[in-house]
């Protein structure tokens, strides 16, 4: 099957799969292949997003049955405020409803029954799928030990823990951390395996925090089902969540017997058609929590973040991701993310996608990975009229500050359109380009960092970037220290070490631009390239002396003899040689200045010349007489 025809079938089931959209998204924006990614067979492709649909209608079928048992009352109605199973097309699923306490690994033990053992080594196997309800509490943490939770994941079955305006809390410890892991019991091994699904945890809104954990091989193919998933109800705009049409749920009763909850709840009635009754979808709700000192290994995605307000990830270490080590998707905004460490990720470090806010970056590291170290996106949802009536403004407020990218495939940092984006007093090394901005990105600062080792340019900025602030950065032993092409830069203070190309290098328009106070050291062709630069440019107080220049004859040759050029010294040969021409004449010894051109014509014989003027006399006497 050839890569188009694979990409077409993955956004077929994408839209099929009830908006999994976010690994198309990767897909498109990260053409280079990565290897069991964008890779993958049609068939794995539309088995997973299937998989993904599946999680997302049996969530909500839950929901929507306990909420039409609570409107029914009695027996029913108080069947479901105690734990219970609740059964639906896609699974079973423990349902842990509010209550004053909190529920903790011994309610698992005493509600879950065989579904929740412990094993011979005193670890605990999970073998059905975990709901925590809206204003329930679910802590995971042992005092005495170390605690491990294995989620049943096998072919064909996985188990997943998730809470739905709840809260979650997995407290472990520096001595004795909490892990969590996807457990092939046939094997007895974790399930390294995506295609036919695999467990993962998951909050949707409510508080979701992690501490001291210990967390490998979760999640597959979408963000929210990629690992850790922290998303929000809906999107942060007020909108109502989508309806999902569902089937009757079935309870177990503390008495061992089994009630029906209702047969209409997949007649649901949002916009008063219709003759079911109403039911009431909830507001969004944004998802907060934080986590912290915890290792996460070889999970889809690393830690997933969306519709979220204020999270922070500390101290955390992400390691051999499928996708991407940490990603803060659609509406994640005020987040922190520092001192954390992504190492050996399919795709990049950390990216943040389009319609993120204020997401700070501070004192992380992110290398070994097939991406980009770090990924900022500040483009509109939109750029003309969509379906859903997105926003045309960029989105920004994000910054990478006192970070390292290392060693990675791609690009060190790469600022993608936005505003107020920001690279500082970082450290860059190796990857084919250091920090990249393009697509029209306004109001970028690039202040204060450290490139070395790039395989092409330390800083580039293209397609349309306007008024960027490039300045005081110090770039080594790369081809190209700074490169604009198509966009406008004040580029100041800088200096740029052991260039093997150019120092600078303008090309297209890239008028209004600023060139001052800069230092180009290096061997090459020349340690400023403007001879390609279109509108004026200011270039002042540039120091060139430590530049060694070493382009030949022929290499001046080609760099001065541009097409205008060579139009131009045409037309001046050609002024000159006419001049030179109109002063000489031929004769039998060669041509010889100072000669009248017309020397060499015959003149007419003297008693001609009298017979002619004596003609024109008698004609012009003629003339008047008549």
């Amino acid at each position: 099957m050839t890569k188009r025809r694979l990409r077409s079938a993955v956004l077929a089931v994408s839209v099929l799969c009830g908006g999994s959209y976010v690994y198309w998204e990767y897909v498109a924006e990260h053409p280079v292949p990565i290897p069991g990614v964008n890779d993958v067979t049609a068939a794995d492709a539309q088995q997973q997003a299937a998989l993904v649909d599946q999680e997302d209608q049996r969530i909500m079928q839950i929901r929507a049955g306990q909420t039409s048992a609570l409107e029914k009352g009695g027996a029913i109605a108080a069947a479901v405020r105690l734990p219970h199973y609740a059964s639906s097309a896609n699974g079973k699923t423990l349902v842990l409803p509010q209550r004053s306490a909190p529920y903790y690994v011994a309610d698992l033990e005493h509600f879950g029954q065989q579904n929740f053992q412990r094993l011979r080594d005193g670890s605990y196997l999970l073998g059905v799928n975990v709901l925590v309800a809206s204003g329930a509490k679910l802590v995971l943490q042992n005092a005495t030990g170390p605690l491990t939770i294995r989620l049943k994941s096998i072919p064909g079955a996985f188990t997943s823990i998730v809470s739905f305006g709840g809260a979650v809390r997995i407290n472990g410890s520096e001595q004795n951390p909490v892990r969590i892991m996807s457990w092939n019991d046939q094997t007895e091994r974790p399930d390294t395996k995506v295609s036919d699904g695999r467990s993962y945890i998951r909050a949707i809104g409510g508080d979701f925090k992690m501490d001291h954990a210990e967390v490998s091989d979760l999640g597959f193919w979408s963000g929210r089902t990629g690992g850790i998933a922290l998303t929000g109800t809906d999107r942060p705009d007020g909108s109502a969540e989508p309806a999902t049409p569902g089937v009757a749920a079935r309870v177990l009763l503390p008495n061992g017997k089994k009630a029906t909850t209702g047969g209409d709840i997949d007649r649901v009635e949002v916009t008063g058609l219709g003759k079911a009754k109403n039911f009431e979808v909830p507001k969004a709700d944004l998802v907060t929590g934080s986590i912290e000192n915890s290792t996460i290994t070889g999970d889809a995605y690393g830690i997933f973040v969306s519709e979220s307000d204020q999270t922070q990830l500390t101290n955390d270490r992400i390691v051999g991701s499928l996708v991407d080590g940490v990603l803060m998707h659609r509406f994640a905004r005020n987040a922190t993310i520092q001192d954390t460490t992504v190492t050996g990720s399919r795709g990049d470090g950390f990216a943040l996608s389009r319609a993120t806010q204020s997401v700070r970056i501070i004192g992380s590291v992110s290398e070994h990975n097939g991406g980009n170290g770090f990924t900022l996106n500040g483009e509109p949802l939109a750029n003309g009229p969509s379906a859903s009536g997105e926003s045309l403004e960029a989105f920004g407020n994000s910054s990478v500050t006192s970070s390292t990218a290392r060693d990675n495939k791609r690009y060190g940092v790469e600022l993608v359109g936005g505003t107020n984006l920001a690279v500082q007093t970082s450290k860059i090394y190796g990857g084919e380009m250091g920090i990249v901005v393009r697509a029209r990105a306004t109001g970028v600062q690039i202040s204060g960092n450290q490139l070395t080792g790039q395989s092409s340019q330390g800083i580039m900025l293209r397609d349309g970037v306007i008024g960027a602030q490039v300045a005081g950065n110090l770039i080594s032993n790369t081809r190209n220290g700074i490169y604009l092409r198509d966009s406008s830069a004040f580029v100041k203070g800088n200096t740029v070490q052991s260039a093997s190309l150019h120092g600078a290098t303008l090309t297209g328009a890239t008028g209004g631009s600023e060139l001052s106070g800069n230092t180009f050291s290096g061997s090459g062709r020349s340690a400023l390239d403007l001879i390609r630069a279109r509108g004026t440019v200011a270039d002042t107080g540039n120091n060139v002396a430590g530049w060694h220049n070493t382009a030949g004859f022929w290499t001046e040759v080609r760099r001065i003899a541009t097409p205008l050029n060579l139009i131009w010294t045409g037309v001046f040969l050609l002024v000159v040689v006419s001049a030179l021409r109109s002063r000489s004449v031929k004769t039998r010894f060669g041509w010889r200045r100072g000669t009248d051109p017309y020397a060499h014509q015959r003149r007419l014989p003297i008693r001609q010349a009298r017979r002619l003027e004596r003609v024109r006399s008698a004609e012009l006497q003629d003339t008047l007489s008549a």
